[in-house]
């Protein structure tokens, strides 16, 4: 056996980057399970830093081109994406920064959301937000966060494009077995649904972003929904989603108004109770009295059985007739 006297000295891989010199810093999506979506192309924040206290600083963006989040011309984001945007502010900073635990569930009791039109065209480059967030109401049991409120402004190029607020509880998965009961929690979407509306009716392109169907008198729709939709129905869940409520008053309200064309730019939804798949929901619209014959108000209510399972009152402009 041959014994080395010596060895000779390995080439070392040093890394490049030192104290002085690092790579710049890289954008990415926030974890996509702390704002409960199932495709990373539904994420719409990228970071977030603590300010002070319950106030925080998050980066978003909003894509150039997305399958339901834009107008039908094509120029705008769609203000539905400044609502879905705040949910998930909400849902990302009780989980990354007040630590409730990702097998939670979370009630929202109510969602408020205002945008500027003229800050939501869509320009060459994809929608860059600086979003402001500040938490309030926080109520703890024991070591986790049970309640909070919360109000996000949202920012485009230093010009403020949308702002809202809403209120979310946090429960823990045997509390909320024991609220919905172990049939509710298995249940699962009819894949029979209602025929849709014709697209044009209520402002979308693809009968598959319709969610209502012809009822039996003016002003009142069926909910039509389709759980296999990409957005709508990210992931499944044991009722049908507050932003799917959302979206289907403003197709009411623009329904209601028809031939005149409604642009909301805004809407206050309060929900009541959960709306489950197994039971009708009657979707019911009424103009509401507004001082300037340019702008409309509506009012939109949903009911299972006898019981109102949310309602929506909506804000926008009026095409002249």
């Amino acid at each position: 056996m041959t014994v080395l006297a010596h060895q000779t000295e390995a080439a070392v891989r040093v890394p490049r980057a030192t104290a002085e010199v690092l790579p710049p810093q890289l954008t990415t999506t926030v974890p996509r399970e702390y704002v409960h979506r199932a495709s990373l192309a539904e994420v719409f924040l990228t970071g977030c830093r603590q300010v002070d206290g319950t106030r925080f600083a998050l980066t978003g963006q909003w894509p150039r081109a997305h399958t339901f989040f834009t107008s039908r011309d094509g120029l705008s984001h769609d203000p539905l994406q400044a609502a879905e945007t705040i949910r998930q502010v909400g849902l990302f900073l009780a989980h990354s920064e007040f630590g409730v635990p990702l097998n939670y569930q979370f009630l929202l009791h109510d969602m408020e959301y205002s945008t500027h039109p003229d800050h939501l065209l869509i320009k060459n480059q994809p929608s860059h937000l600086d979003l402001e967030a500040d938490c309030t109401d926080l109520v703890w049991k024991g070591e986790y966060l049970a309640h909070f409120a919360m109000h996000v402004a949202i920012r485009r190029g230093g010009e403020l494009a949308a702002e809202g607020s809403g209120h979310f509880t946090c429960v823990a998965p045997a509390t909320y077995r024991r609220l919905r009961g172990e049939q509710r929690t298995a249940a699962t979407p009819s894949p029979v649904r209602p025929t849709p509306l014709a697209p044009h009716l209520v402002d979308r392109m693809l009968s598959r972003d319709v969610v209502l169907a012809e009822a039996d008198s003016p002003g009142r729709w069926l909910l039509s929904t389709d759980a296999r939709h990409p957005v709508l129905f990210d992931h499944v869940g044991d009722h049908v989603p507050g932003m799917v409520l959302i979206e289907a008053a403003r197709q009411a309200a623009f329904a209601l108004l028809a031939p005149r064309a409604f642009a909301p730019a805004g809407a206050t939804t309060v929900f009541r109770q959960y709306v489950e798949y197994d039971t009708s929901c009657w979707i019911d619209a009424e103009q509401l009295p507004c001082a300037d014959e340019g702008t409309a108000r509506v009012a939109v209510t949903g009911w299972q059985g006898e019981k109102q399972a949310f309602s929506t009152e909506l804000f926008g402009q009026l095409a002249k007739a």
